[in-house]
């Protein structure tokens, strides 16, 4: 299987060396190039092509939100992980809507960086349990008023389940083991669920989901 291919763009050159030397000390993983801000990121990913861009969130020129989506209109199948030192809601929402694949924290820990680049790279775990949480919260109200009847209708039942799990920020795997069917059946529930709702990657279809109304939370279960 070849190496995960993955670019770091940050205008911190510590932070760029320390990631570096991570991912080159990875077997399934490529250090393939770095960038100082998004302006000269897009300048190199078409003789790069990254499958994975670490992108810093706040950067001169041309900053992360603007660059992912750029990024997202000439190499759609390169995924994007958002970096960022805060939790800013308004900074997630806009990464979600730019096409952003991933959005964490700096102070992630190296391990953690190392599972979510490989979980983003599967289109796995591209939204966390946190920042679903966040979307919870913000989108609340808006469902109420935006709920959208003909996106209810175009769902099958077990796709809307599949959506329910996303959103709870549940693996492939974890979906499978929980409904009972192959990781393979939900991959191509996600891609219909995608395709139907013209969403381009997972933590669009949980936004999306959860702002529309689609999905709500659940009470826990009294067996």
């Amino acid at each position: 299987m070849k190496p995960i291919r993955v670019m770091v763009v940050d205008d911190h050159p510590l932070f760029r060396q320390g990631v570096a030397s991570l991912l080159r000390e990875q077997t399934d993983m490529e250090f393939i190039g770095e960038a100082e801000d998004g302006a000269r990121a897009l300048s190199q990913i078409q003789a790069l092509h990254p499958d994975v861009i670490l992108m810093d969130i706040q950067m001169p020129n041309v900053d992360g939100i603007e660059a992912t989506r750029k990024i997202k209109e000439i190499l759609p199948d390169s995924k994007v992980i958002i970096l960022t030192v805060a939790e800013e809601e308004q900074k997630l929402f806009e990464a979600i809507k730019s096409g952003a694949d991933g959005y964490l924290l700096k102070k992630i820990g190296s391990q953690a960086l190392l599972h979510t680049i490989r979980g983003v790279f599967l289109g796995e775990a591209s939204i966390s349990r946190t920042m679903a949480t966040k979307i919870i919260k913000e989108f609340s109200e808006q469902a109420r008023r935006d709920k959208s009847e003909e996106s209810l209708q175009e769902l099958s039942p077990r796709e809307m389940e599949v959506l329910d799990q996303v959103t709870q920020g549940q693996t492939n795997k974890e979906i499978a083991a929980f409904l009972s069917i192959s990781e393979g059946t939900v991959k191509n529930h996600m891609r219909n669920i995608m395709d139907k709702l013209h969403l381009r990657n997972r933590a669009q279809a949980a936004a999306y989901a959860l702002r529309q109304g689609l999905v709500f939370k659940k009470p826990p279960s009294s067996g």
